[in-house]
């Protein structure tokens, strides 16, 4: 919306500013963060109303739960997704296709979510939507996504797979492209899912993954600078670091009730969004590995998970004492905010690593 006061810049040189992203991007950050915090009380309010007993607690986690996170409302994503939408409408610009694919990928996600949510609300169980059908809803949206971004794209660049470290390493898949971009969308989306567990867990490394991705998506869409990192310009998709400005704030409100003892919890809504934004942000830009290793924490839960179950089913065995990893150390004795703060600054050392690719190579 304020992109077309731009218009006006020949009649009033101040409205130039808003052609910086970087301006646009600060006021993402501080519309969504400022929208969260006044609306985030009555819609937790609102929720806690119609939910009655919140959210249903796994009997199968740990026993804890049962009674520190009982009653508590999900559902919380809709107060973050209601802050980005808004945040993003303001500050980017309208006429930039990559915001609309990431933006469609985000709120497609977090619907299935809310579904997701609904369901087990209803229900009074911990088992929603039928994975295997979500999982093909999400590999369809997906799948659209990818082949938008594929032909936005200009050249080859638009179908390959980009090695960091390695400026030269650069493997063109064709439209089988397509299916790689679709898994990281998925993956990204289902791995966040995974890491909310608890109070604060998963927001704050989204936080972190969605402030590098949106300083990399303004190096990336900027050709100079691109240039010089010897990375590669993917053209326009230096407007996705408002959007990521705008869950920078949407997340730091969020936080606000999330922070221990949580007021609320995102929910699927929030975190199969989230994931996916950061998915489609990464294909965007042509740097979907470097997720793997900004996001490592979400890697890393979902390993767990996959390696508990295998070894359950093919040895009878479990590697850990319970899946995802955050309650195998519950199991060991760490406190919640142990778990919590230290898987933080294992966010913060595998974003600095992430960013680290930018210039080694």
């Amino acid at each position: 919306m304020f992109y077309w006061l731009t218009e006006l810049s020949d009649k009033i040189s101040f409205f130039n500013v808003f052609r910086y992203i970087t301006f646009r991007t600060g006021g993402a950050i501080v519309t969504a963060l400022v929208f969260v915090f006044l609306f985030g009380g009555p819609i937790i309010d609102l929720l806690r109303l119609k939910q009655g007993k919140g959210q249903p607690i796994r009997t199968d986690g740990p026993q804890s739960h049962l009674v520190t996170k009982k009653g508590t409302p999900t559902m919380g994503g809709l107060m973050i997704l209601s802050g980005l939408l808004v945040s993003t409408l303001f500050w980017a610009n309208p006429k930039n296709p990559y915001v609309w694919v990431v933006l469609g990928v985000t709120l497609s996600f977090g619907m299935i979510g809310f579904y997701d949510d609904y369901l087990k609300i209803i229900r009074q169980m911990h088992a929603g939507f039928a994975g295997r059908t979500r999982l093909i809803i999400e590999t369809i949206i997906a799948v659209a996504a990818c082949t938008a971004l594929a032909q936005l794209g200009r050249g080859t660049i638009s179908t390959s797979l980009v090695f960091p470290f390695f400026k030269e390493l650069v493997f063109n898949l064709g439209w089988a492209f397509v299916l790689l971009g679709a898994f990281v969308i998925v993956a990204a989306g289902n791995a966040v899912n995974l890491t909310d567990g608890l109070d604060g867990l998963a927001i704050v490394p989204v936080m972190i993954a969605a402030a590098s991705f949106g300083f990399i998506s303004y190096l990336a869409g900027n050709a100079v600078f691109a240039e010089y990192l010897q990375i590669h310009y993917v053209a326009g998709t230096g407007e996705l670091a408002v959007l990521c400005g705008a869950v920078i704030g949407a997340s730091l409100g969020f936080l606000w009730f999330n922070a221990p003892p949580a007021s609320v919890f995102m929910g699927d809504t929030g975190s199969l969004a989230l994931g996916g934004l950061l998915g489609a942000v990464a294909v965007a830009i042509k740097h979907e590995i470097v997720l793997a290793i900004v996001g490592g924490l979400f890697v890393l839960e979902a390993i767990s998970v996959i390696v508990q179950v295998v070894s359950f089913k093919v040895f009878g065995k479990r590697v850990f004492k319970m899946a995802p990893i955050h309650h195998h150390y519950e199991q060991l004795g760490w406190t919640e905010s142990q778990i919590v703060i230290r898987f933080w600054i294992v966010s913060v050392v595998l974003a600095l690593a992430g960013l680290a690719t930018l210039k080694l190579r």
